[in-house]
């Protein structure tokens, strides 16, 4: 990991030439040109300055702001400022030794379980073959997972009813397996609706109730979600141990429906440092083991018994833990920039290499570079869902067109990706591209792998070299930030409306999850939404031309006979007209932006793709407040990059 720095040196731009700087615990921060250096005085005056400005809020306030007493009058963050932000642990500001420790001290109270089974009250009953059948205790819970999921289309797959049904008769008595042999036999629905009307309970609940129920909740949180690390109160992430049910797996997942067991503390390991106060194993329990290993960030693991997966108690992604990682990470893509065109022009030698495995390594990097794709891993067969990468594409996966649409050498690619995420694309190559790709697929089935001779594995083993800390993975998170800065600086312009600016944000944030391939399904709601901004935008056009032809009027009377009334009646209808354009304008530019955003997924790339300075830079030169850009969580995940970021960083 790379060393955690003082504030003042991490927070330069390394490539602006007016601020760079240098010192003898800088080593592992990336460094670019050979810019004026600045003393630390300066550094921390300029900070100051920003900070000033960021308080009083003259420099930043908008109309918006104004309209929603945003700032200045509250004590709602300002820059990613907030009150009480002294007791924040600026973990960024430190020196670290970092000698492969995660920490010091690190104590908690251990994963919160999930309640035991309920069973269900004696009038709810299963059916089979029509007539009604006592289940035990263990064969009725898994049944109720199956009787909540009943309306859903999980159930109607085969796979999923195949595998469940498996599952089930595992945890049935002798007598309930010897009675109970088919699905289709099966009655779930006086359970389902007794869940269904729980669920319509919950939701009848009072004020009150709900209160009570959100005080319970926060009780645990507080006791179960917080540890102390190295001296300071951190936030866990998922303190919850997940309870038993069926697993759903994405797309169309071999195991789905598979029993998702109820996990016991004799499964799970306990991570702590030597000397803190243990957590304690629920009554008439233990856990499988005790561990003191600062090496590592979780907290406590367990193996999860569908696909054999480790699962960890983690750290919230606002930690120093996670911070770090995550800066580690874009200081990484940053450093790529020094070395890119000669990877590039390493890769493109390859093309021409006579052996084999060189040429599909110089291609694999190319599509991985240029298509930002996932290196794919290696995976048992029917493990897991037939989701591929570039290095486990297959013939099946590619098409080669000589001339399409007008261009030559086409490549068309057709695979699920991660999550199932089909990835659809029609792509110009270089010519030596297309003809190696020709011999790659000569003699092959189209199940057969594209690149048989290469893997992940050697892939990120060739990149370390020209590279230390280089894998195919940072050329996604470099090749997402280069986008978004260049988007960015192409797309914004000082003289536009908030609104303006904000559009040309999402914009660029588009264009990354774009070459990321981050699809959804559009929203239920899209329709909706979308129809009622159409009647805003009806209704405030409505407005405007009511008041154009006001004023019209207006200035048709103070022509004919010009007197003090009328001439400040035509300055207030034309301040009426100016605010209603500003605000069918705001109306339409929010259509556009929902319209544009409609299947595509922001999110992914804004949390894990880009460098969170970009966009904090971004917000500072163009006076565009933080929390249009992150809500709350985010701006707790990214507090390293607001604090220390400046206008002119560029990645």
């Amino acid at each position: 990991m790379l060393k955690v720095l003082f504030y003042f040196l991490c927070s330069s731009d390394g490539n602006s030439k007016k601020r760079k700087s240098k010192d003898s615990r800088e080593t592992d921060v990336l460094q670019t040109g050979d810019g004026k250096k600045e003393t630390a005085v300066k550094k921390e005056n300029a900070k100051k300055e920003r900070e000033k400005k960021d308080r009083s809020g003259k420099d930043t306030k908008t109309t918006d702001e104004k309209n929603h007493g945003d700032d200045g009058k509250s004590k709602k963050e300002k820059g990613g400022k907030k009150e009480g932000q002294d007791s924040t642990w600026k973990w960024w500001e430190e020196g670290n030794s970092n000698n492969g420790n995660k920490w010091t001290t690190l104590e908690h109270k251990g994963p919160l379980f999930p309640p035991e089974y309920e069973p269900l009250p004696n009038n709810v009953t299963f059916f089979y073959n029509g007539n009604p059948v006592k289940l035990s205790l263990a064969a009725e819970e898994v049944a109720t997972f199956y009787a909540k999921m009943l309306d859903h289309e999980y159930t109607t797959k085969s796979s999923f009813q195949e595998n469940f049904f498996t599952d089930w008769r595992e945890e049935m008595t002798v007598e309930e397996r010897e009675q109970i042999k088919k699905l289709s036999k099966c009655d779930f629905t006086h359970i389902n609706k007794y869940f269904l009307e729980k669920s319509e309970e919950k939701k009848a609940m009072t004020k009150e109730q709900k209160q009570v129920l959100k005080e319970e909740n926060n009780k645990l949180t507080e006791e179960y979600g917080f540890c102390e690390l190295d001296g300071h109160r951190e936030k866990i992430g998922n303190f919850r141990v997940e309870p038993p049910g069926l697993f759903r797996g994405r797309g169309e997942h071999p195991k789905m429906g598979k029993l998702k067991k109820r996990i016991q503390p004799e499964e799970i390991t306990i991570n702590c440092s030597k000397g803190s106060n243990i957590p304690v194993a629920p009554k008439g329990h233990k856990w499988r083991k005790v561990q003191h290993d600062n090496t590592v960030t979780w907290l406590a693991s367990w193996v999860e018994n569908v696909q054999g997966n480790f699962k960890y108690v983690m750290l919230n992604p606002s930690s120093k833990l996670k911070g770090e990682k995550d800066w580690q990470k874009y200081e990484v893509a940053r450093k790529l920039k020094l070395k890119v065109e000669t990877i590039r022009r390493q890769y493109r030698d390859d093309w021409k290499n006579r052996e084999m495995k060189t040429r599909q390594r110089g291609v694999a990097l190319y599509f991985i570079d240029k298509l930002a794709l996932r290196a794919g891993n290696e995976k048992e067969e029917s493990e897991t869902a037939d989701t591929v990468g570039c290095c486990s594409l297959r013939v099946e996966h590619i098409t080669l067109h000589q001339e399409k649409g007008g261009q030559e050498f086409m490549v068309e690619f057709d695979f699920l990706g991660k999550d199932s995420i089909r990835y659809y694309n029609e792509v110009p190559v270089e010519g030596r591209v297309f003809k190696n790709l020709k011999l790659f697929m000569e003699n092959k089935d189209p199940e057969d792998d594209l690149f048989d001779r290469i893997n992940t594995t050697y892939l990120n083993k060739h990149l370390n070299q020209s590279m230390p800390g280089l894998t195919a993975k940072v050329f996604r998170t470099f090749n997402a930030s280069t986008t978004l800065q260049e988007q960015l600086n192409k797309l914004t312009t000082a003289d536009m409306s908030l609104e303006e600016k904000l559009l040309s944000y999402n914009r660029a944030n588009r264009a990354v999850a774009i070459l990321c391939n981050h699809q959804r399904a559009a929203p239920k709601t899209f329709e909706k939404s979308m129809q009622n901004l159409q009647d805003k935008v009806a209704q405030k056009q409505q407005q405007l031309d009511v008041a154009k032809k006001e004023l019209k009027e207006a200035k048709k009377e103070h022509k004919k006979g010009g007197t003090e009334r009328t001439r400040k009646l035509v300055e207030k209808t034309e301040s009426v007209v100016k605010r209603l354009e500003e605000q069918l304008k705001k109306l339409q530019l929010q259509m556009t932006d929902r319209e544009e955003n409609k299947v595509i997924a922001l999110g992914t790339s804004k949390l894990n793709y880009l460098d969170p300075r970009i966009s904090v830079a971004w917000c500072r030169k163009f006076n565009v407040p933080i929390e249009k850009i992150y809500n709350k969580t985010q701006r707790d995940k990214f507090a390293w990059a607001i604090d220390m970021t400046e206008e002119d960083f560029q990645f």
